[in-house]
């Protein structure tokens, strides 16, 4: 699943209960009780379930099948039965797996949704094994109304079930039976109702308006991590996987999809207005990437060159806005399929863009969602950055298709095999359709930083932790497991080798195809291919969280270079003081000058201190660690190092990915108060001639970082001015218009460039801006994709009332999702205290998608002072009706992150420490200790180099004395 926009993003939310539907073991759950059997609770009875014709599943599908041994098993029973270890995470009480004793074969799921009334009716017929004798099964279920249990073993007559015991706070039932099952094969029968919640979560609904402006409502589905459960009862948990016969009663007017293709469409037989869909047994998978989808859509479609149908589905009257998401999914599976040597297993796959949809997508095995941000394409209004992020999250969807649909992992411990690779894989992906991207060079600064800032912190988490509740799943899609994830990945291929690390991951996609897999067994597969003690280097990465600095000096010996190379933990804080200094196995490269892009020497260092030597290197040479910024940790050099290196910089000697690497960590060593913030901008000073994007996109970011901690100050204002005389040459170079032979780089740079200049405060961008503004308004001169964003944020930030109105205008008038949340990320900019409240009030009105709320959220938070502090406000005053709409899951963090994150006085993180307390927030508690971190680092860094930082820039701008 894609988490981000810049991870993008999922949500797992808890339903608002319905007047009727569950609302017994609702109340009960809230004083930590059970529910109560099917005739003492209250629960809500349909009045079209028609059990006897209404759920036609196919039993000749069932007939002939054999039952499943538990050796036959995506995983053994005993490997099923272990619980979690020790968790890092808080929970409500120890927490247990599902019990073995009872496991399913093959689902055969009819469902029946109700787009009306926001209901559906459901039948599941399971086949299930019984491998000890027992008088229950226990499974997952939330937010669901059981109506009637059975089971019927093999050969033998129905057994009813007597009660329906319903923990609440674990998302389990037990079904209780007057008689014992025995061992061997049976069918599980359960009639059940739920609500078509609007949380993003489970089986819900999703606004969305067809051409005529008529307002109404698809049935899809979000299961990931833990949200099965709430569509049906079933076992929710990734390695007990089966089979799915999957039946969709519904409107004939409407499209109707599932994970496999249709094998049988016909009337309803109680219902002229309903059709039947049957869909193709699907392979053996876990429950979490089952999907169906209802509504009303168009595609537009074509094959592979490896055979498999490839449809893209979008809004009604939008089929061409899916041709690029086409173009790049039809060139990704033949890609993977060569690069793995596997091929994708199913017929089909089909990629849909949902209206309301929390994460930026979800792999469903043959069915991916995605945001319509994240799939469409508008040729005329979409900007490069969008089409470049498509191709991102595309490109991640379908790389789950092997990595974790094919070969899924036992446990969510291990999810970052998922979603690190998934990651990393995304940029290989893109780089081969798209080179002209130069994505490798991105992916430095989009993931690889933000893990390394993310995993200084003493709240961080390692990439392997052990979690049990739903709560904790949720909190565990984050830049660990994910931007880590994909970082340590990109270290062990570069360690291994391309060959042997393919060989390797074809050994591990074979070996483990429609089964379960952990870390362990992928090391395995890595140390055969290569002959490298992977598990030993590795486990040091995902075991244990944080990375080292490595410590360089160098010594002059004739023609080498000798280097002392040290390793310790590296913390946001400063340096690591604790007892006992944990290390790691770190693969080392080493350049110098005679070939920045070659490296001269490779070592594992295994031991706190090392020398080694390079041989041939002058005394006018430079030596440069890491290469490519490949190794997942800091480096802090010599004085004379570093001097030695700054020349290739200016002239550029440096490749771009080894200038943004330099800068970032200098800049990293600032905050932690290892060097001085004034000599990270002497640094950026000499970036003047940098022609990359991605090189100014992270200076860029620092001084934003920088900006938001001076806001605290009464010098803000002269920072702007560094900003302005540091972007003002790229500036004046690039221009507005776009020149002939500039490519996609070009046009991100140039927005980004106008951007910063105009939320600088730049008067040449801002009049320019504005008239261009004036033009678009008019319609005399339609803004160009690439331009709307840094226009839009250059005039709302100097802007007024009336901006604001016009913006807000253009909201409403936009027919495009991209446009809508490009004018909400900049809302934020306006200044005046009463439009900032109009903005916040504006962020949960009904013009908003509930996704996109935190957006228009954060960007209040993150523009100034005064929005940071009206941000938290709205935040704690809003705080029910937030919590209610993101209920458990990353949308919830992320909210809080971004309101919170920017703040730099110590009483600050008391005061968000104590609201938490007091309002629970189970999905975001590490996030919330996080975000009292990192204030508290932002208060020390304050404290220590703001009045420098100031004296530094005073400097700058004062004229030279006068000569004596």
């Amino acid at each position: 699943m894609c988490c981000s926009m810049s991870l993008l993003f999922r949500l797992k939310k808890r339903s608002v209960p319905c007047p009727q539907l569950g609302c017994g073991r609702r109340a009960l759950a809230a004083e930590g009780g059970t529910g109560e059997a099917p005739g003492v609770r209250r629960r809500y009875v349909l009045t079209e379930l028609r059990t006897h014709c209404l759920f036609l599943l196919s039993r000749e599908s069932h007939g002939s099948r054999v039952p499943v041994s538990p050796s036959h098993r995506a995983v053994s029973a005993s490997s099923l039965s272990r619980a979690p270890a020790a968790d890092t995470m808080p929970e409500r009480r120890p927490f247990e797996r599902l019990p073995t004793d009872v496991y399913p074969v093959n689902y055969g799921l009819c469902l029946k949704p109700d787009l009306i009334d926001f209901t559906f009716e459901g039948k599941l017929e399971a086949i299930v094994q019984v491998t000890q004798a027992t008088n229950q099964i226990v499974m997952n279920c939330a937010d669901i109304d059981i109506i009637t249990a059975s089971f019927v073993p093999e050969g033998g007559e129905e057994i009813n079930a007597t009660g329906f015991n319903y923990q609440n706070e674990d998302e389990k039932v037990t079904l209780s039976f007057p008689s014992v099952l025995k061992r061997g094969s049976g069918t599980l029968k359960i009639d059940f109702v739920g609500e078509l919640n609007d949380k993003m979560k489970g089986f819900y609904r999703s606004k969305y308006a067809i051409p005529s402006g008529e307002i109404r409502y698809a049935a899809v589905t979000q299961f990931e991590a833990t949200d099965a459960r709430r569509a049906f009862p079933c076992w929710d948990e990734p390695a007990i996987k089966a089979t799915f016969d999957i039946i969709l009663i519904v409107p004939k007017d409407r499209v109707a999809l599932s994970n496999m293709n249709v094998i049988e469409r016909k009337p309803y037989p109680e219902d002229d207005n309903l059709l039947e869909i049957k869909f193709a047994r699907t392979p053996i998978m876990s429950t979490y990437l089952v999907a169906f989808v209802v509504g009303e859509y168009d595609f537009v479609e074509s094959k592979s060159s490896d055979g498999v149908i490839v449809r893209v589905y979008t809004p009604v009257g939008k089929a061409e806005q899916g041709k690029f998401a086409l173009e790049v999914a039809t060139k990704t599976l033949p890609f993977y399929k060569d690069y793995f040597n596997v091929p994708y297993p199913l017929p089909k796959i089909d990629l849909i863009a949902i209206a309301d949809f929390a994460a930026g997508a979800m792999e469903n095995w043959g069915l991916v969602t995605y945001r319509e941000t994240a799939l469409l394409i508008d040729p005329k209004n979409s900007c490069s950055s969008s089409r470049q992020w498509v191709a991102l999250v595309v490109g991640h969807e379908l790389a789950h298709q092997w990595f974790g649909n094919l070969v899924t992992m036992e446990w969510w411990t291990h999810l970052w095999l998922n979603e690190g690779f998934a990651s990393w894989i995304e940029y290989l992906c893109v780089d081969h359709c798209f080179p002209e991207y130069d994505i490798w060079t991105q992916f430095v600064s989009a993931d690889y930083t933000r893990a390394l800032d993310l995993d200084a912190l003493d709240n961080s988490h390692p990439i392997e932790v052990s979690v049990g509740h739903p709560s904790e799943v949720d909190e565990i899609f984050d830049a660990i497991s994910y931007s880590k994830g994909a970082s340590v990945i990109r270290m062990l291929h570069n360690y291994i080798g391309d060959e042997d690390f393919r060989k390797g991951m074809n050994a591990y996609l074979t070996k483990f195809q429609h089964r379960n897999a952990s870390t362990e067994d992928l090391w395995e597969c890595l140390e055969q291919s290569s002959g490298k003690p992977i598990a030993a280097v590795m486990s040091t990465w995902t075991k244990q969280m944080g990375f080292p600095i490595i410590v360089v000096d160098q010594e002059q010996q004739g023609e080498d270079r000798v280097l002392k190379l040290s390793q310790k933990k590296f913390c946001a804080s400063g340096p690591y003081n604790g007892d006992e200094c944990p290390s790691w196995k770190v693969p080392i490269s080493i350049c110098s000058s005679d070939d920045p892009s070659c490296t001269k020497l490779s070592v594992l260092l295994d031991s706190p201190e090392t020398t080694v030597t390079v041989r041939n290197v002058g005394q006018d040479q430079w030596v440069k660690i890491n290469p490519g910024t490949v190794g997942f940790f800091r480096i802090q050099y010599s004085p004379a190092m570093l001097q030695s290196l700054l020349p290739g910089i200016r002239d550029l000697t440096l490749p771009p990915v080894d200038r943004l690497g330099l800068q970032n960590d200098l800049f990293s060593l600032a905050r932690a108060g290892m060097i001085s913030t004034v000599e990270v901008l002497k640094l950026m000073e000499a970036f003047v001639n940098e022609p990359n994007y991605t090189v100014w996109s992270d200076l860029s970011c620092n001084l934003g970082v920088l900006s938001s901690l001076l806001s605290h100050t009464d010098y803000h204002e002269e920072l702007q001015e560094f900003i302005r005389d540091l972007f003002t040459p790229i500036g004046q170079k690039l221009g507005w218009d776009t020149k002939q032979g500039e490519g996609h780089l070009d046009a991100l740079l140039r927005g980004l460039v106008l951007g910063k200049l105009g939320k600088a405060g730049h008067k040449p961008t801002l009049d320019e801006a504005r008239r261009r503004f004036k033009d678009h308004v008019e319609g005399k001169q339609m803004l160009s994709a690439d331009l709307r964003s840094p226009v839009y944020l250059t005039v709302l930030k100097h802007g007024d009332s009336t901006t604001l109105d016009t913006m807000l205008k253009l909201h409403k008038q936009a027919d495009m999702q991209e446009e809508k949340n490009r004018i909400e990320r900049v809302l934020g900019a306006i200044s005046a205290p009463d439009l900032i409240q109009k903005v916040l009030n504006f962020a949960l009105s009904e013009e908003v998608r509930p996704q996109d709320t935190v957006s228009v959220i954060g960007g209040v938070a993150g523009s100034s002072k005064q929005g940071r502090k009206a941000a938290w406000k709205f935040v704690k005053d809003n705080w029910e009706e937030l919590h209610n709409r993101y209920q458990g899951g990353f949308l919830i963090s992320r909210l809080i992150k971004l309101t919170v994150d920017g703040f730099a006085v110590d009483k600050m993180a008391a005061e968000v420490k104590s609201f938490f307390e007091s309002h629970h927030a189970p999905a975001a508690e590490r996030t919330v200790q996080q975000c009292c971190e990192n204030i508290l680092l932002n208060t020390a860094w304050l404290k220590r180099d703001a009045e420098d930082i100031h004296q530094y820039i005073l400097q700058r701008r004062a004229p030279p004395s006068a000569a004596v």
